[in-house]
């Protein structure tokens, strides 16, 4: 017990200390420990959550443009996700990821690259170039992003198996740039060992009734074209 200290009592008369001298040295005495209150079975500790099932299966990762993004459409309809459902329906376990971006060039795939590529793949689907085409970029700037992008995942450790999809060039830029752009993606598929697809719109490019109105992004059945055109290359891999 803690001493009052005697001027508080020296400054009050005998008679009114004598009644609050109690008072005093009861709140001169150090306070007791609170005790811990039992929480009612309402109040005790919530129960944690039950934990998510981490999904291992080896990723199927698709890089590319809006092609792959499916511009336009629901995301379940872009040509991923429906190879996604190829997988799944050919009993294979394999979890596809559309890393596809609207606009992007090949120099934006490689920059992305290293970001992309910081959890173990096992398939790299590699779609870019189509926006280098028709802004009519260099086709030797073209080839030297994707030779990048192919020899950046082939030094990772495990390498992911590699598919290129080989893009065409619009005709406004004459033939001999089509002619350059087009030899680039065969060249590099048989230097690095990826397996090409060899024009990923095959028989969706220049059909309205396979394309939205702009002429460039497939509709949910020309998607479902690109699908089997990536299916055919992709299922043999898997």
């Amino acid at each position: 017990m803690q001493r009052c200290p005697r001027g508080i009592i020296s400054a009050i008369s005998r008679r009114l200390a004598a009644a609050t001298l109690p008072v005093l040295l009861t709140a001169c005495e150090p306070a007791a420990p609170a005790a811990r209150a039992t929480p009612a079975p309402s109040e005790s500790a919530p129960t944690p959550a039950a934990s998510v099932p981490i999904d291992d299966r080896p990723v199927v990762l698709f890089v590319g443009t809006s092609l792959t993004a499916g511009f336009g459409l629901d995301p379940s309809e872009a040509f991923p996700a429906l190879v996604q459902q190829k997988i799944d329906a050919a009993g294979l376990r394999y979890r596809v990821v559309n890393a596809g971006v609207s606009g992007e060039t090949s120099a934006g795939a490689l920059r992305r690259l290293d970001w992309l590529l910081r959890e173990p793949v096992a398939v790299l689907v590699v779609e870019t170039g189509a926006n280098d085409g028709l802004r009519g970029q260099d086709p030797d700037a073209t080839r030297a992003n994707v030779q990048a992008i192919l020899e950046a995942a082939g030094r990772r450790q495990p390498p992911p198996r590699l598919v290129l999809a080989a893009m065409e060039a619009p005709p406004n830029y004459g033939e001999d740039y089509r002619r350059r752009f087009r030899a680039l993606y065969p060249e590099l598929a048989k230097a690095s060992g990826a397996t090409l697809v060899p024009f990923l719109l095959d028989g969706v490019a220049g059909d309205p009734k396979l394309n939205q109105p702009d002429g460039i992004h497939p509709t949910a059945e020309g998607e479902r074209r690109v699908a089997e055109n990536v299916w055919r290359v992709l299922r043999p891999i898997l």
